[in-house]
């Protein structure tokens, strides 16, 4: 018999572990796409690697722009003075000492020029941060769709099993009865062990899902993951308009976006390979310093003089080649993105009309045509194979309609990929 004192204490610590069990539970991922993604986004390594290496190009801007560090040169003038002494390097003790300070200075607009081209080369290094993010993402939503699909397989299964199991019941009697044969209810084992054949098939279809899904997400192979709930909405006629789509991926796609920025880059890099045809310069200062004096200044100008013309030809040839070929590469990429974007609308709106016409006719029909082979069955009018048959149009009636929305769930997957967001 528990006391007052003990009842208290049972009742809080069932108050305290109800949220505590609703927290464990809200932790594991899995249930919906939009949990695995948040997660990925926080633990992917791939994912994580391209943005931190984006955020090292951003520190190349700076650096890129900026003056080359200045040079210092020390020289020891007659360390023997005229042979007086012992060789020294004291500047005190030498006859003069000359300190030159110089700097490097590039011709007008090459420093502007290189910052250009780091910045470019940033917005290239985030746009495949980007491709990086969108096909993983098109993982996620795949194996996600992978698991939506085999859930629903297993639950088909499971019910075909059990109605299998009623079939046998009914050859059974009718067995035993002296209306059918034994042949009957063997067939009706037969396809029991078939089904439950598919049940361990799926079930193992259904752990390597999560093992890839669990790769994605940077976590232990075998660690748990929440039931998949009900799948995403697949999108109207509207929102699979391809000239709006078409709008979007060429100005959202990750690898557009990555190839117009080495487009801008190789435009900058050819109007700097076409400034080399002007000098740099480098200034210096030089004081002069006599034993522990300093008694005279001198400046210095320094130019390179830019004579190798075939070599500059050659590399202002080769940046105008490099330019053509991103504008090519560009061009070949958006043909084949749209492409790809209009097949996977095809094959969408196809699925969803598969999907339909399933659920308003075909498993209409295959469910009167069950009931009319099992109450031909009972009456002695039909045998047992054909209320088999009629019972196979139910489950490839149903397995056609899960198979339709499991196309549809890849098809949206792919389109938001090429899009570089979702619908």
């Amino acid at each position: 018999m528990s006391t007052p004192l003990q009842t208290g204490v049972l009742a809080v610590l069932l108050a305290l572990g109800a949220p505590i069990a609703a927290q464990a539970s809200e932790e594991i991922p899995g249930a919906s796409v939009e949990s695995l993604l948040s997660l990925a986004k926080a633990t992917n390594p791939e994912y994580a690697s391209m943005r931190l290496e984006a955020q090292a190009a951003g520190e190349r801007v700076t650096p890129a722009g900026a003056l080359l560090d200045p040079r210092l040169r020390t020289e020891l003038m007659d360390i023997t003075r005229m042979g007086e002494q012992n060789p020294s390097i004291l500047p005190g003790n030498v006859g003069s000492t000359r300190y030159t300070l110089m700097q490097d200075v590039p011709w007008f607009g090459k420093r502007d020029l290189k910052q250009k081209i780091a910045e470019f080369e940033v917005r290239s290094a985030d746009g495949k941060a980007l491709t990086t993010w969108s096909e993983l993402a098109a993982k996620i939503k795949t194996t996600q769709a992978q698991r939506y699909y085999l859930r629903d397989n297993e639950k088909l299964t499971q019910e075909i099993l059990a109605l299998m199991q009623q079939l046998e019941k009914i050859s059974q009697a009718r067995y035993a009865g002296g209306l059918a044969v034994q042949q009957d209810v063997i067939r009706a084992q037969v396809e029991q062990t078939n089904m439950r054949n598919e049940l361990v098939a799926l079930q193992s279809e259904r752990t390597q899902a999560n093992v890839r899904m669990n790769t994605l997400l940077a976590r232990p192979a075998t660690a748990p993951l929440a039931a998949a709930e009900e799948p995403r909405p697949v999108p109207t006629s509207a929102q699979l308009d391809y000239e709006k789509l078409a709008q979007r991926v060429r100005s959202r796609n990750p690898q557009l976006f990555t190839e117009e920025a080495r487009i801008q880059a190789a435009e900058k890099n050819r109007e700097l390979t076409y400034k080399n045809r002007y000098p740099d310069f480098t200034f210096g200062i030089a004081p002069n310093q006599y034993q522990g004096a300093i008694k005279q200044w001198d400046l210095m100008v320094e130019i390179n003089i830019p004579l190798q013309q075939a070599s500059r030809r050659a590399q202002e040839r080769e940046a105008d080649v490099m330019l053509s070929a991103a504008q090519s590469r560009k061009e070949a990429l958006a043909n084949q993105v749209l492409s790809d974007l209009a097949e996977n609308i095809a094959a969408i709106e196809a699925a969803q009309r598969s999907a339909a016409l399933t659920s308003s006719s075909l498993h209409p029909q295959a469910e009167l045509s069950f009931n009319s082979a099992l109450a031909g069955y009972e009456n002695g009018k039909l045998d047992f194979a054909t209320l088999l048959d009629a019972q196979r149009q139910i489950r490839q009636a149903k397995q056609s309609q899960i198979k339709a929305q499991f196309e549809a769930q890849m098809r949206l997957a792919e389109i938001e990929k090429l899009i570089g967001e979702d619908l």
